[in-house]
């Protein structure tokens, strides 16, 4: 079933980078929502694998996106779901193993459909829309886009895992906003990545990030983290103001939504240090 669970992973991934390197409106909006559906997928095997007791990590092999038709991506992505349909036998629970099966079925339908397009995602302009930016800004742009990528894939890998080996429902909640927020934020990053030409996945995480001995010293750590990102935020904002009112309005906005990440991640600190909870 691990095998099973590294597969989905992968095939969640790559659906997403093709979501990103898309611009046709009916293709994206597939595309990001078989994403979603693919990451639920990984979180129900990930239940299952707990449930019998199986130890699991998050590692995977590497995912190579960079294309220049979509047809090429579209065709991998095909021959990853056609894999992960010829292992869901390995899974012990038939009915996750039908739902995954006539998921994929549907996707594969789709798939074959999709009409094919350009892809400029790795064409390293750095241009993003219309917008000129200077060089210094534009540095600095593409330096936050692909540390923050890699930060929010982090923290949706962190989080889920808090959040699978938990039985607390308030600490639950708390992880599955923080989840949800990292994925609107790693949405928006990869599509600013792929307008400017430069998109790559995340690299894998190390299981140390997230088999987690001492949740309260991680939170800790977390809250500095998340302060230390509202920074390199208004630094950004101001970095681009002057070429670019629309980027330095975005930028204030994830700033501020960090605002209520910290305060989430206190008030779950508050929580293990009450409850004198740990894993």
């Amino acid at each position: 079933m691990t095998k099973v669970f590294v597969k989905v992973h992968e095939l969640w991934l790559e659906m997403l980078m093709a979501s990103f390197m898309s611009q046709n409106l009916e293709s994206k909006r597939n595309l990001n929502d078989f994403s979603d559906i693919l990451f639920r997928h990984f979180t129900w095997i990930e239940r299952l694998l707990i449930k019998e007791g199986i130890e699991y990590d998050y590692n995977r092999d590497q995912i190579p996106i960079k294309v220049e038709n979509l047809k090429v991506i579209l065709q991998d992505l095909m021959r990853r779901i056609n894999e992960v349909l010829l292992m869901l036998a390995l899974l012990s629970d038939d009915a996750l193993a039908n739902r995954i099966k006539t998921d994929l079925e549907y996707m594969l339908f789709v798939l074959e459909k999709m009409p094919d397009e350009k892809v400029t995602a790795f064409n390293m302009n750095r241009k993003y829309k219309n917008i000129t930016l200077s060089d210094e800004a534009t540095d600095a742009f593409t330096l936050f886009l692909f540390e923050e990528s890699y930060k929010e894939y982090e923290l949706i890998m962190i989080y889920n895992y808090l959040k699978a080996h938990s039985n607390e429902d308030y600490l639950n909640k708390i992880f599955q906003i923080l989840v949800d927020e990292s994925f609107f934020h790693l949405k928006n990053f990869g599509e600013m990545m792929a307008q400017m030409g430069i998109l790559g996945v995340p690299r894998v995480i190390h299981k140390s990030l997230y088999q987690i001995e001492d949740v309260v010293e991680f939170l800790k750590n977390g809250i500095d983290e998340e302060l230390a990102a509202k920074e390199e935020c208004k630094n950004l904002s101001k970095a681009v103001a002057k070429d670019s009112i629309e980027l330095a309005k975005f930028f204030d906005f994830i700033n501020y939504q960090e605002n209520y990440h910290i305060a989430l991640m206190k008030d779950a600190l508050q929580y293990y240090e009450n409850k004198g909870l740990n894993v």
